[in-house]
């Protein structure tokens, strides 16, 4: 099962009602829940995805509303396409993708990552203006490389090396 914690904003804008929250913790497999939030890069929506226990994050830069009442469809997509790029092997990718055959959402509820994820949301915005905007061809070198920048919430380690770890641990 996934769960993605939604800030508050990002809340609002899916038209995400109370009844349609997560009331209770769910049973995880290995990389558990996320969060996500909704940031603004030039002017452009963009949701920023976080993992709960690595850190592993990514963004889905350019996102229209309708995509965003259809969050877990974007986040399946481009977490594939980021696990890709990393070079995660078929059956690894395939063994994350079997967690999440169901999708609830919740609030956030984790300060460490919130404060994680105010910190990569500067980054992002920072390295993507630079780098041209949203639809800069460059968007998944820095995916890639803030997934190498030790994050102080997991000790100084590298968000792709947790998530390396956590699934060399596993099989």
């Amino acid at each position: 099962m996934l769960l993605i914690h939604c800030t508050g904003k990002l809340q609002l804008e899916m038209g995400l009602k109370a009844s349609a929250r997560a009331t209770e913790e769910a049973q995880f497999g290995y990389l558990g829940s996320w969060h996500a939030n909704l940031i603004h890069i030039d002017r452009r929506k963009t949701i920023l995805f976080v993992n709960d226990r690595t850190l592993f994050n990514f963004i889905a830069p350019d996102v229209a509303r309708n995509q965003l009442r259809e969050l877990s469809a974007l986040f399946m997509h481009y977490l594939l396409c980021v696990l890709s790029e990393e070079g995660f092997n078929e059956r690894t990718k395939n063994k994350i993708l079997s967690e999440y055959a169901e999708v609830v959402y919740a609030p956030s509820n984790n300060r460490r990552v919130l404060g994680s994820m105010n910190d990569l949301a500067f980054h992002y915005k920072y390295h993507v203006h630079e780098s041209g905007g949203v639809h800069s061809p460059d968007v998944p070198g820095i995916i890639r490389k803030l997934n190498r920048m030790p994050m102080g919430a997991i000790g100084y380690r590298f968000p792709i090396e947790a998530l390396s770890n956590l699934y060399e641990t596993a099989t």
